[in-house]
């Protein structure tokens, strides 16, 4: 769908994602290294746990259907180069800190001076204004600025990390995102733009309804641990079964009790629920929680039944009583549930794709986004360091020997 555009992607790991999703659109995305190669190569897991130049399972996924150069944006022949290339890119995208690239030249005033119609996406921890403009930030500082890390934990401890890092992520997807709107525009004037994302903000958008609640008075959330608290009460979502977890929603009322209600009667017929505790009004147990005629004790009581239950039971058991009950239970899938996952396999989810270490081909996931008409596609493997400096290079008209001559100078 972008096959005739191309992306400068001088982004490292906190930006990679941008280019990677112009480039499965099909862009011709340059992805620029310094001589050496980049950070993200130094990202983990490694491929058998040998770290490397091409052992970066980072860098194999986030840098696929991209060419790679190299280039010293600290030189000045390096920054040359750069301008070169970018006038005849339809989009850049860079990660550094602000100013960094307009000390080099190489920033959005001095590129558009030669090319008005470029879209030009920085990626940065706070945007390119204001008090914390330049605070560094990894993950973890940005999802606790930006709000999300509150709700991550148990409701007695300190919030925890998510163990993948997210924030970068959400600040690339929202510059490719952006770079998007700006060329539909640019579609329409025939004008380029500045996309300015910032990864706090990324994250702040990220908590969706959750931080409209200080500003109209509500109360706020708060961390609940696979649950979600209200008030004294605490209810449950995630539940230990026999193999692993699932998700149940154990609550009541007009919407939910029904589905509880036929989970008690499940649980009965099994011999784990008494008389008593399916007998109880699922619909309007909330009403007497609440006022008090039902003890949150007793509540709590209930839930150790359903717990002791699900222990016995396998995640496939829940998934299969699930559908054929029509229960609120779901499966917890791990790692390899996904990569065994029957419904992905069906929809040709996954992708093979040559390893950059030359050990065969290793499988990916998928398309970000399934397109009939114009299928995406893995064209390429991620790069080797400077794989495609001749090929790049010798588009803007250099000799082999001139190429030859900046990689001896180290600018390549």
């Amino acid at each position: 769908m972008l096959s005739p555009y191309r992306v400068l992607d001088l982004t490292d790991e906190r930006g990679m994602l941008a280019g990677q999703m112009l480039a499965d659109l099909g862009a011709d995305v340059i992805q620029v290294e310094p001589p050496g190669g980049s950070s993200a190569r130094a990202e983990p897991p490694f491929a058998s746990d040998e770290e490397g130049v091409d052992s970066s399972l980072f860098w194999w996924a986030y840098a696929r259907n991209k060419r790679g150069i190299t280039c010293d944006l600290d030189t000045p022949q390096g920054q040359d180069l750069i301008r070169r290339l970018a006038a005849g890119a339809d989009f850049v995208f860079e990660s550094d800190a602000p100013g960094v690239m307009a000390a080099r030249g190489l920033g959005y005033a001095d590129l558009a001076k030669a090319d008005g119609r470029l879209i030009y996406a920085s990626i940065t921890p706070w945007g390119q204004d204001g008090p914390k403009v330049d605070y560094v930030a990894s993950d973890l500082i940005l999802m606790a600025a930006g709000g999300p890390l509150v709700l991550a934990g148990m409701p007695d401890e300190p919030p925890v990390r998510c163990a993948v890092p997210q924030a970068y992520h959400h600040a690339a997807a929202d510059a490719a995102g952006g770079a998007l709107i700006a060329h539909t525009e640019r579609r329409r004037s025939g004008k380029g733009q500045y996309v300015d994302v910032a990864a706090v903000s990324s994250v702040s958008a990220a908590t969706q309804s959750l931080i409209l609640s200080h500003a109209i008075g509500d109360q706020e959330s708060k961390r609940a641990s696979g649950g979600m608290q209200l008030g004294p009460l605490r209810a449950r979502i995630i539940w230990p079964c026999k193999d692993g977890w699932v998700s149940l929603t154990y609550f009541f009322g007009n919407a939910i009790g029904p589905f509880t209600q036929r989970f008690m009667e499940w649980a009965h017929e099994e011999g784990m629920c008494s008389d008593e505790d399916l007998a109880k009004d699922w619909i309007g147990y909330g009403a007497l929680l609440f006022s008090g005629e039902e003890p949150i004790a007793e509540y709590t009581r209930i839930q150790g039944v359903v717990e002791a239950f699900l222990k016995t039971r396998t995640k496939a058991e829940c998934l299969e009583q699930a559908q054929k009950r029509k229960l609120l239970l779901v499966p917890v899938t791990t790692i390899e549930d996904v990569a065994t996952s029957p419904q992905l396999a069906a929809r040709g989810y996954w992708r093979d794709v040559e390893r950059p270490d030359g050990n065969g081909t290793v499988r990916f996931p998928g398309p970000f986004v399934r397109v009939d008409n114009k299928p995406l596609e893995y064209r390429r493997r991620a790069p080797h360091v400077g794989e495609h400096n001749a090929e790049v290079y010798g588009e803007l008209g250099l000799s082999a020997d001139e190429i030859a001559a900046l990689r001896d100078q180290g600018v390549i």
